[in-house]
């Protein structure tokens, strides 16, 4: 492929920089903000759908639903995180950046998100070492980043192959308590790390292998779009069809790419499979959700776009958002409820914050244009 020919795709694709998947991720990060108002304000967050132990049961449909349509969050950051490197690395190619260097961009900005993980964020949970989506997040950018010259269909065979050894590899729920060392832990299976005089050492949800399969996916489809974003649109529905039908498949014979039996026979055991970690039915159900809504933006009119646009402005500025929602609504809970309160009144403290956070991802996204500031906030 000429300069000339990797320059016109670059162009081309940034035309669409498009619109759809910066809406979804807008989208996502406005229901991730609604489950951590549901931790800091109503104290009514789940235990988490792990691959053992205790699991959540809901006893109202607004719980079930206020959590479910979180479920679609982590896979699509992911999944979305993976697109915007393909099309990222594109256009550094079209500047005459060399492979090593596109690779040592993404390298960076991996550690640089470790470290606001470890340094800024933790200090929110407040729950000591804690290994949450933006662990996962950077490590999967750093091995993503190997991968970005392969062909979507190796890219494709590559996210199969985890899909299914991902889950091969995971303890039955019969092994919860069961001791597992730290590189387990921080790669393969999430859990706790018990010390010797029974301190957590660290509190693991998102390992980083189970996980990589999203970003391997988005990276191929960044590629169908840097070629053809008509047709890597049209792609999105019908394999996002394909990937839901494979869900309801895999949920009712209720056996591998479940990791663990369903609680019942009811509609909401069905939609609540294994997320700790990404079970094949729990990757099957969100992503192919995430790729309809993608194509569905993907076809709305100019007019629709222009009201569409706050999600816009928080899909382009996500770890500004992710880091500062994070110690607002925890502000915004210990002010206004500091004893919890019930999800109905939950609901106006998580669109009082999104109105609070919108000015703030604006400018912020404004800022990263100046320069100087440009130079440093291209890793953030």
């Amino acid at each position: 492929m000429t300069l000339q020919q990797i320059n016109d795709r670059a162009m081309a694709s940034s035309a669409a920089r498009l619109f759809a998947p910066d809406a979804l991720r807008g989208l996502i990060m406005t229901l991730m903000a609604l489950d951590h108002a549901s931790l800091f304000v109503a104290h009514k967050h789940s235990s988490g759908e792990m691959w053992g132990g205790p699991y959540p049961v809901y006893r109202d449909t607004l719980a079930f639903l206020t959590r479910f349509v979180t479920h679609f969050c982590a896979p699509g950051f992911f999944f979305l995180m993976g697109v915007g490197m393909a099309l990222l690395a594109l256009s550094l190619q079209a500047q005459g950046w060399s492979k090593w260097r596109i690779i040592r961009h993404f390298w960076i900005r991996g550690c640089v998100i470790m470290a606001i993980k470890f340094l800024v964020v933790n200090f929110a949970w407040n729950n000591g070492l804690y290994l949450g989506v933006l662990w996962a997040l950077a490590g999967t950018m750093i091995l993503g980043s190997l991968l970005l010259w392969l062909k979507p269909g190796h890219l494709l065979a590559l996210t199969v192959i985890l899909l299914v050894g991902m889950e091969l590899v995971t303890p039955s729920p019969a092994q919860w308590r069961m001791e597992m060392g730290w590189l387990t832990r921080i790669l393969l299976v999430p859990g706790v790390l018990v010390g010797p005089a029974g301190r957590t050492i660290l509190v693991s949800y998102y390992p980083v292998l189970p996980w990589l399969k999203l970003v391997i996916l988005g990276i191929a489809f960044g590629k169908w779009l840097t070629q053809d974003p008509r047709q890597g649109f049209s792609r999105a529905w019908k394999l996002g069809a394909a990937l839901l039908a494979a869900f309801v498949l895999v949920r009712y014979l209720d056996g591998f790419g479940n990791i663990r039996p369903r609680m019942s026979d009811s509609w909401m055991d069905f939609l609540n499979p294994v997320k700790y970690p990404p079970s094949i039915s729990f990757t099957l159900m969100t992503t192919g959700v995430n790729l309809i809504v993608l194509w569905l933006f993907s076809r709305v009119s100019v007019s629709a776009q222009n009201v569409l646009q706050p999600l816009v402005v928080f899909g382009r500025a996500p770890l500004f958002f992710y880091v500062l929602h994070l110690f607002l609504y925890t502000w915004l809970g210990k002010l206004l409820t500091p004893h919890g309160s019930g999800l109905v009144a939950m609901y106006p403290i998580w669109l009082l914050g999104l109105l609070i956070l919108y000015p703030l991802c604006w400018g912020y996204r404004k800022l990263k244009h100046v320069q100087p500031a440009r130079a440093v906030l291209q890793f953030f």
